[in-house]
């Protein structure tokens, strides 16, 4: 007896023990922040290789005999995210097929050797950066521009930033994501903590305590994950002070954008906010427009200067006159009908009830009613309406909720939020006869969650967000939290709150198809004066920038005169016939593998983990310019005024000869003066097809009649290449009718 009553105190003692243990690793001991690791390790670019770059890029803005032929072109990338962002340290667990952390001190390193980027930002989710996270991420920022060198004439220059992270449940709650992007890195001019929309963001969704013990059970990076879960759940949001008057580790809040700009107003530093990923339906609701932002409260035309028009979640530029939901008139919520151009999700939710009712071999009165009932729920589920129908595999929404005509469009895509009917529309209800316009410049980069900044220069996998490692699948406890239960297709739909008591946080994302719609990164170009910080943030204020799917193609647009010329991003009067010019040059091939600079910069086991044994690495043949295009936005003159009519795209299209010199094309507007309208332009330029990671999305097996019958997506381990066209994007040309 005595012997097993000393058994059970023992086994007492033992529970009470491992209990401790998982309460202690579920409050995040034993785990460590990534930015921790915040210490770059390579040195600066050598003065000839970032020479001979010049000398390459001058050579050829000569001979095209480009505006200012002295100027560099500089390529960077202004949305790179760390593991510090929550989604970021998700897709990059070991168990999701992911390499584990990937800190600012990668950014950096990838950046300037993998990349030879001439300038990056960090924009990691204000909503997962801490304190500890917020002065660590500045350290190594601070860290990578020491090792750049001269500071008159830096190999790279790195710039502090975050990325404010918004998304409403409805379209009139709902303003986007912008990246907020700052001039300096000194704690004078920073502020004391970066400002998010909301609480934690994706990280709110935190499990018990007893929860993250047991998964922090699992290795050491899930104690990584407990320890940023509760670091993240615990910090207190300031109070409504004065910025300067808060304390340094509380979570700031700008829940739109109103609160935004006067918070920064109220920090007073110089940035610039740029939107992106506008058109992106994976959380834009359905119905969503930008008409409510461009208000003089809602829109600040001295830090909003810049927009994302493409990314490695897609373009966001062009605009389509088709909706996921329509307005009865009764002002209810409505279900499209379906168009060779698109199919709205909602009718595909019907569709499938449908097919499903009838397989069971109910009677077609009924079937209908609740394919009916499906198309309600899907159009109330704002933008989850996958989970309204259980146990839909990604294959059976075929290409439901995308833009089939676009070339690389972002997921499930919203044109009402896209670049074009972003600067088609007019705010008249301040100023009729004045109406408030949105003029920004267009730029790229790669909205990386990999710290791989300034990705898309080779055609890639791992340079995505999908990553290449797609043979391993979540299990376990990560599975339930990502994915939810597993659930079998039944023949009638359910509401979203239905859903949310089986789903929650990530769960509710559809994932499956949106792999489809992951690609390399894009560029942000700037035509600066020099290499130094200032030139590079002067250029972009004065919004003379362009952006790239990725390649690096060197792009001038002008307006031109008898004896003035004015550079892409311009805003000019005039009552005459406005004349551009056009100058265009490939990007170079790419050789495999990486420079022997590269291989000697970074520590073999560094080089393999960062850039895989693929860097940039051009060779001396350019790749010659096909097409270059025109679209030309004339603005509304009136409210309602319909955007399809005011966008012609493209306007113009000038196919180059296959010169490696470049394409150079001269064109004029002949009806400005005729219709008396301001009006906007900017250019496309196009190199040849070449094999595309995504290029061909869903990869859609069409019938007779057209539309996609059949998806074969992208299958695990595979590179996913199909022929697309690598171009550019000119900021636009602002030109208003000067009335005498």
């Amino acid at each position: 007896m005595r012997a097993l009553q000393r058994a059970l105190i023992v086994l007492m003692l033992l529970l009470v023990v491992l209990a401790g243990v998982v309460y202690a690793l579920g409050r995040g001991a034993f785990g460590r922040a990534d930015s921790a690791l915040n210490r770059a390790e390579a040195p600066a670019r050598s003065t000839e290789r970032v020479e001979a770059a010049i000398v390459d890029q001058r050579l050829a803005a000569t001979t095209i005999a480009a505006s200012d032929p002295r100027r560099q072109i500089l390529f960077g990338d202004l949305h790179v995210h760390t593991t510090i962002s929550f989604d970021a340290f998700m897709l990059n667990l070991p168990m999701m097929g992911g390499e584990g952390a990937h800190t600012p001190a990668d950014a950096c390193d990838f950046a300037r050797h993998c990349a030879a980027l001439d300038f990056y930002s960090i924009n990691d989710h204000a909503a997962n950066i801490d304190a500890v996270d917020w002065r660590n991420t500045t350290l190594s920022i601070r860290q990578c521009n020491d090792l750049a060198g001269d500071s008159n004439a830096p190999d790279m220059v790195a710039l502090l930033g975050w990325e404010w992270t918004q998304a409403g449940k409805t379209p009139d709650t709902h303003y986007g994501h912008k990246n907020v992007v700052l001039a300096h890195t000194d704690d004078a001019r920073i502020p004391t903590r970066p400002i998010a929309a909301s609480v934690g963001g994706t990280a709110q969704f935190t499990p018990s305590v007893w929860a993250r013990g047991a998964l922090a059970l699992q290795g050491a990076r899930f104690r990584d994950l407990s320890h940023r879960w509760t670091t993240l759940s615990e910090m207190k949001v300031c109070g409504d002070r004065p910025v300067r008057e808060l304390p340094d580790d509380c979570r700031e809040i700008a829940p739109t954008p109103v609160e935004l700009f006067a918070k920064l107003d109220d920090w007073g530093h110089d940035s610039i906010v740029i939107p992106h990923g506008m058109a992106w339906g994976i959380y834009t609701p359905p119905g969503s427009s930008w008409d409510k932002q461009l208000s003089a409260a809602m829109h600040d035309p001295d830090r909003q200067t810049l927009i994302e028009v493409y990314s490695g979640h897609g373009e966001s530029e062009i605009y389509r006159d088709w909706r996921a939901v329509d307005r009865a008139e009764d002002a209810s919520l409505a279900c499209p009908p379906e168009r060779a151009d698109y199919l709205p999700m909602c009718r595909r939710a019907g569709q499938l009830v449908m097919m499903r009712c009838l397989a069971e071999g109910a009677g077609g009165q009924d079937c209908e009613a609740r394919a009916e009932k499906a198309r309600q729920h899907a159009l109330a589920a704002g933008a989850q309406p996958h989970v309204t129908v259980p146990g839909a595999s990604g294959n059976e929404w075929l290409d439901a909720g995308q833009c089939r005509d676009c070339k690389q469009p972002a997921f499930k895509y919203r044109p009402a939020s896209s670049a074009q009917y972003i600067a088609a529309i007019g705010n008249f209800e301040e100023n009729a006869d004045e109406p408030q316009r949105f003029r920004m410049g267009f730029i790229a980069s790669s909205d990386i969650h990999n710290a791989r900044a300034g990705s898309g220069w080779k055609e890639l996998r791992f340079m995505t967000d999908a990553g290449n490692r797609r043979d391993v699948e979540a299990n376990g406890i990560v599975a339930s939290f990502l994915q939810g239960p597993s659930e079998d297709p039944i023949a009638h739909s359910r509401s979203i709150e239905e859903a949310r008591t089986k789903l929650s946080g990530l769960q509710l994302f559809e994932t499956e198809r949106s792999q489809s719609f992951l690609y390399t990164g894009g560029l942000v170009a700037v035509h600066a004066d020099g290499r130094d910080r200032d030139s590079v943030w002067q250029a972009l204020k004065r919004k003379e920038v362009y952006g790239t799917s990725g390649p690096r193609l060197l792009l001038w647009f002008d307006w031109v005169d008898e004896d003035e010329r004015l550079p892409m991003g311009s805003e000019l009067e005039t009552n005459d016939t406005p004349h551009f010019e056009v100058r265009a040059v490939g990007s170079f091939e790419q050789a495999p593998g990486c420079p022997d600079e590269v291989i000697g910069a970074l520590a073999p086991d560094r080089l393999e983990r960062m850039c895989r044994g693929e860097c940039y690495n051009p060779t001396d043949i350019r790749r010659p310019i096909t097409r270059i295009e025109v679209a030309r936005i004339r603005p509304q003159t009136r409210a309602n005024e319909p955007v399809s009519e005011l966008i012609d795209d493209p306007w113009l299209r000038f196919d180059c000869p296959r010169d490696p010199a470049g394409c150079t094309f001269r064109f004029e507007d002949p009806d400005f003066e005729r219709t008396k309208r301001d009006t906007v332009y900017y250019v496309r330029a196009f190199e040849e097809p070449t094999p595309t990671v995504n290029g061909a999305m869903l990869r859609c097996e069409s019938g007779i009649d057209g539309p996609c019958t059949r998806t074969d997506p992208c299958p695990r381990g595979d590179e996913c290449l199909a022929p697309e066209e690598p171009r550019a994007w000119s900021s636009p040309i602002y030109v208003d009718y000067e009335d005498d």
